[in-house]
């Protein structure tokens, strides 16, 4: 059965760098994958080609039985694919409710549609799909002030907040934790779990085996712009390969 998600033979060079050779690439609705590697691996490189920041030379990219090649992002986005940056997306001089209220107007309206006969305070409908954005990650206390003095914790689960008001079937995540303390970090790992849990799909590139171990259905490595190996957490933890590209030989 195919996947929601499908890479096939997918390359990236930049000039004489092979960034990306012969990527194959699947994950199943209702699952969490981790894509993980070492530094140059190409986990960013493919990423970007999965949002339109980047177009492969050669290959194919099927999400939800659309081809994605060519579009832009934020078409791609319009096709139900959200994304989670490294660095935090989001309005820094407004509240954490006026942001995530951002995000669902765009879900509703459309991105840049202006609906003049309509008050933005009386959007109820709007006002009460924040919240529960914002409920679902323990934000909810902190809705009225700046985003600009939230913690970097805090200002992740926002963003990851915005990206679930476009009511996306694919979550991609970029180093959600990276930069967070121990704390910040398990409450991401929970909030993501109750995420899961409702049969979102993810795909999570992220440096922390912590949290590849606790999130992840699935997990792929790459090196060297190839993927080497993919299995249950279990699998990749005792794999050598794994160990020999990623850790140096080390276990993980």
């Amino acid at each position: 059965m195919a996947g929601i998600l499908e890479v096939k033979d997918v390359n990236k060079s930049f000039g004489g760098l092979k960034a990306l050779s012969n990527v194959n690439f699947s994950v199943e609705a209702g699952t969490v994958q981790a894509i993980i590697g070492p530094n140059g691996a190409g986990k960013s490189t493919f990423l970007n080609c999965l949002i339109g920041r980047l177009i492969p030379d050669t290959g194919s990219v099927i999400f939800d039985g659309k081809s994605l090649i060519g579009l832009k992002p934020h078409e791609i986005n319009q096709t139900g694919v959200s994304r989670v940056f490294q660095t935090p997306e989001i309005f820094a001089d407004l509240t954490v409710l006026e942001n995530v209220m951002i995000s669902c107007f765009a879900k509703r309206d459309g991105a840049f549609k202006v609906n003049g006969w309509r008050r933005v305070d009386a959007q109820e409908d709007v006002h009460e799909r924040a919240m529960r954005m914002l409920d679902d990650m323990n934000l909810t206390e902190k809705k009225d002030i700046l985003t600009s003095t939230l913690s970097r914790g805090d200002k992740r689960r926002l963003e990851m907040a915005m990206c679930l008001a476009q009511d996306p079937k694919l979550l991609l995540l970029d180093e959600p934790t990276a930069g967070m303390s121990r704390a910040d970090t398990n409450n991401t790992i929970e909030v993501l779990k109750k995420i899961a849990s409702r049969g979102l799909t993810m795909v999570v590139i992220e440096h922390d085996m912590h949290v590849v171990f606790s999130l992840a259905d699935r997990i792929t490595v790459l090196a060297q712009g190839t993927p080497i190996v993919e299995g249950l957490p279990d699998q990749i933890k005792g794999d050598p390969k794994v160990q020999e590209a990623y850790l140096g030989g080390a276990h993980l």
